[in-house]
């Protein structure tokens, strides 16, 4: 009886230790409004990555880069974001010209990898005197709701192209559903900013009766102002064929480098969990591209130097670096088939 008694315990202690290893972790990724790209792409990796990592994904609309920085630091569960590269290095200038709690927010941070280029859309009246991005200077515009990796941009291209910031008097923070309602009903804004990676939910969904309402500024890189942008900012095309119920012909444009990011942490199992993650995004990557959301197609897997200030996760950039090797090492030549002489010596492996 004890021996029996004694074997069913031990099956059970077995079974229960099981379930805790076989259990998956619940983590969470921050990304950005539910009609934008982020939130798609945190949705991708919560189903063709975080899986195969034993990772229980758990995707979260936020208003966008800087509030997605501020819930990774402190948030309890948030082990993942989604920041635009200017909000990131908006950070670390604040930190060096010595605001201590922008110091501590962002020192602990960091990379994964690099995503992909988010493009920057101005949005107009149908019927209005603007027609390219260096003329919004003086304009109503609304930059984005506070908190916004999309109102950091605005405001920070409006201050590179013109040498000065964004005057309160004519800036706005709306989501940009109500800025559109504003744009084209009482008209008190006349410039929408928009920022999402290419096809944006909310420009796709737009009937072909938008075009009598709305279109989109042109960037034109020979300006004086446009080329002081091209500093922080990298020169895009918006496609037609992303809009085609808004656009005739592509659209010269500006974007911004979006980047995954993740805490220093050095709890084991943490690192643990984030290398295997690391692993799965690689040996996924073909998936996400397939499945994903188009901007997937334009990521590569690699890990480039990123600029002053800025730190790779350890565990995840060695996964990454393996996964990026075994890709770009040659394939071995294809074993010779033996002879019949060699199979009778047994000199076949």
């Amino acid at each position: 009886m004890k021996r029996t008694l004694l074997t069913i315990l031990v099956i059970a202690a077995c079974s229960f230790a099981s379930t805790i290893v076989l259990a998956a972790a619940e983590f969470k990724i921050v990304t950005a409004s539910t009609r934008g790209t982020y939130i798609q792409i945190g949705r991708d990796i919560a189903s063709f990555v975080a899986p195969q990592a034993d990772i229980d994904l758990e995707v979260l609309p936020s208003a966008g880069s800087a509030e997605n920085v501020k819930r990774l630091r402190y948030e309890p569960g948030v082990k993942f974001a989604i920041v635009q590269s200017d909000v990131y290095q908006a950070f670390l200038d604040q930190a060096a010209a010595g605001n201590a709690e922008a110091r501590q927010i962002i020192q602990p941070l960091r990379v994964i990898m690099p995503l992909y280029n988010e493009e920057i859309h101005f949005i107009v009246r149908a019927d209005s005197d603007l027609n390219y991005v260096h003329e919004i200077k003086d304009a109503r515009i609304n930059a984005g709701e506070l908190g916004s990796g999309t109102a950091l941009t605005t405001t920070t291209l409006y201050r590179l192209m013109f040498n000065e910031s964004l005057p309160d008097a004519k800036a706005s923070f709306l989501s940009y559903e109500d800025a559109l309602v504003k744009l084209i009903t009482d008209k008190t804004v006349d410039v929408v900013a928009y920022i999402a990676g290419q096809p944006a939910k909310l420009l796709v969904d737009m009937k072909p009766e938008a075009r009598q309402l709305i279109r989109l500024l042109k960037f034109d890189p020979n300006q004086t102002a446009s080329k002081a942008a091209l500093r922080t900012y990298f020169p895009a095309t918006v496609r037609a064929s992303s809009y085609p119920n808004l656009l005739t012909e592509d659209l010269p444009s500006l974007a911004v480098k979006a980047y995954l990011v993740t805490y220093d942490y050095n709890l084991r199992d943490t690192k643990d969990y984030l290398s295997r993650f690391a692993r799965s995004l690689c040996q996924n990557f073909s998936v996400l591209k397939e499945k994903g959301h188009p901007k997937w197609r334009e990521v590569d897997m690699s890990l480039p130097d990123l600029g002053r200030g800025w730190f790779y996760y350890p565990p995840t950039a060695k996964e990454i670096r393996g996964c990026i090797t075994a890709r770009t090492s040659p394939k071995p030549p294809p074993a010779r088939a033996c002879t019949q002489q060699e199979r009778i010596l047994g000199l076949c492996g």
